[in-house]
């Protein structure tokens, strides 16, 4: 028999291997394990402080703005006198001006003044026309004269009563003194039985008629007197107001003639004839000739610090003049405000309205103390805050600081800045809302 023939039984938990030959039952397939659970935590906390690292890298980066250092302004902190003061620029104007407004319109029929001109106190300047006006007025002062007839008439008629009761009273006392002596006859012929007693006591009632008839009178003529002097009063209060009413319609016919109130140059006065103007229009203005005062602007910063009295400084043609604050305008406007300044004993010789004058208002005393240089970085961050440059000029940092006073050329530290660093004081404005600004050369 054929040994390739021969078949060899093979136990049943045997296999064939891969590669064609056979495994023993003892053999065991190992199963690859992955990573433990806390390598892969760990991997994840990794992967998240690289994200949060570069995400806050990238915030930072954000927040800084690279600028040429070069063209900035950079000054130190020093210690120094610090002069409270402030430069102005002041407008010489007129010490006083009078303002012309007209009160009466009207056409324009004759200008009789040239602008310019200097004029005295109710010098005739333009001749004004109103047709509806003189209208007007005389219907007003026809209204006022038949008033003023009506309370004439009312008067002359109490006048006439007054009259009357005297006259009255006078025919009654005839009568009475007439009848008392008729009645002392009378009696005598009753005496002697020559009359009657009706006739005699006809004689005592005549004269009681008359008695009663006085005292009636009496009282009545009192009663009317008081009466006619309250209206008499009253008419001649009321005849005030309608003569006060007549004098002021005539009066709106004089204001068409325009004159000056006071003496002075007068200006800004261009009138046409045939030209209309309307009741309260401005036509000019006038100004005293010779004296003048100064106008000012002030940084409404300083709002809080200009008070009426305080000293200001004018060096001009080599002499040297004081001023004073003399009005505060409340009223804010572009952020500044305007103020008058009042010359003392002299002004200075040839000023000109119009002319600007360079003045210094002092605001407090001299006083030692931390002071940077006056910069445009003042107005972008408000004095709130500053750039700070590091040792080595490579960065400036953004920190928070208070200054107090400015005048024209520093400023005063009064937190915030130690004596020696070195701050940005050129314009904020390109800079945005970073904190750090790079500095580099180019």
């Amino acid at each position: 028999m054929k040994t390739n023939d021969l078949k060899i039984a093979t136990p049943h938990n045997e296999s064939s291997s891969p590669t064609g030959g056979r495994t023993s039952s003892m053999d065991r397939k190992v199963e690859r394990r992955g990573p433990s659970k806390w390598l892969k935590a760990g991997a994840i906390a990794f992967l998240l402080c690289i994200a949060a690292y570069f995400l806050y890298h990238s915030a930072m980066q954000g927040r800084a703005l690279t600028i040429n250092g070069e063209r900035q302004r950079i000054a130190t902190v020093k210690s120094g006198l610090f002069e409270d003061y402030i430069p102005l620029r002041g407008q010489v104007v007129p010490l006083s001006t009078v303002y012309l407004d007209v009160v009466q319109g009207g056409r324009v029929e004759e200008v009789l003044i040239e602008d310019g001109a200097l004029i005295t106190a109710e010098q005739q300047l333009v001749r004004l026309s109103n047709s509806d006006l003189q209208l007007s007025v005389m219907n007003t002062e026809s209204r006022v004269m038949e008033q003023l007839n009506a309370m004439r008439d009312q008067e002359l008629r109490l006048e006439q009563n007054r009259l009357g009761h005297k006259r009255a009273l006078v025919e009654i006392r005839y009568n009475i003194l007439r009848l008392r002596r008729d009645l002392a006859r009378q009696k005598e012929l009753l005496k002697k039985k020559h009359i009657s007693q009706a006739e005699y006591d006809a004689f005592v009632d005549e004269l009681d008629y008359y008695e009663q008839r006085k005292a009636v009178t009496i009282e009545s003529q009192a009663s009317d007197e008081k009466m006619m002097r309250s209206q008499l009063t009253f008419i001649a209060d009321k005849n005030g107001i309608m003569e006060d009413n007549l004098a002021f319609a005539r009066k709106s016919l004089d204001d068409l003639n325009v004159g000056a109130p006071v003496a002075g140059r007068l200006s800004g006065f261009n009138l046409e004839v045939g030209q209309s103007i309307s009741r309260g229009e401005r036509i000019g203005q006038i100004d005293s000739p010779d004296e003048f005062k100064l106008k000012a602007e002030i940084d409404e910063y300083y709002l809080g610090r200009v008070s009426l009295d305080q000293t200001v400084s004018l060096m001009h043609a080599g002499g040297s003049y004081q001023l004073t604050v003399s009005k505060i305008y409340p009223d804010v406007s572009n952020g500044r405000f305007d103020v008058d300044l009042l010359f003392g004993e002299s002004a200075p010789k040839g000023i000109r309205r119009g002319q600007t004058l360079q003045v210094q208002l002092t605001l407090g005393n001299s006083t030692q103390a931390l002071i940077i240089p006056n910069g445009n970085f003042f107005q972008d961050s408000g004095g709130r805050w500053v750039f700070v440059v590091n040792n080595d000029g490579t960065e400036a940092v953004k920190r928070s600081v208070t200054l107090g006073r400015r005048n024209k050329n520093f400023i005063e530290v009064v937190s915030g800045l130690e004596l020696g660093e070195r701050v940005l004081v050129s314009s904020y404005s390109a800079f945005g809302d970073v904190e750090r600004l790079k500095l580099n050369d180019s």
